[in-house]
């Protein structure tokens, strides 16, 4: 898997589709963790199946619980301005005000809050 590491966090650059679910999202967590050791990664949009934007399938509660129960912080970048969901855009806010997952518009603004949050 292509991972770069930045002041120990760990940044997915793998094309495509990765987590489409709780096992994938757990095999991308020990690979993450195996290979550099680090407690934080940034994923891109673009890296997680689009049923994960639509809260009512539950793969986004599946995934993020993967990464609450192992300690492992979040950060997926791209463009969420797409999503007209309400409930999307209160759980983006919502998020984005704790210190364990966040969406964030660009690869820079995500390293600020990992960095933030204590990765």
């Amino acid at each position: 898997m292509n991972i770069e590491v930045k002041n120990q966090i760990a940044i997915v650059r793998e094309p495509g589709v990765l987590v489409t679910g709780g096992p994938s999202a757990m095999e991308l967590l020990a690979t993450v963790r195996y290979e550099t050791g680090c407690s934080a990664v940034i994923l891109f949009k673009e890296q997680l199946d689009e049923s994960f934007f639509r809260l009512s399938t539950g793969l986004a509660g599946e995934v993020l619980q993967k990464f609450v129960n192992y300690q492992m912080k979040l950060a997926v970048v791209g463009d969420f301005s797409g999503y007209d969901s309400k409930p999307l855009r209160d759980f983006i806010r919502e998020s984005n005000q704790g210190r364990q997952v966040c969406f964030q518009p660009d690869e820079g603004a995500a390293l600020a809050w990992l960095e933030r949050a204590g990765a």
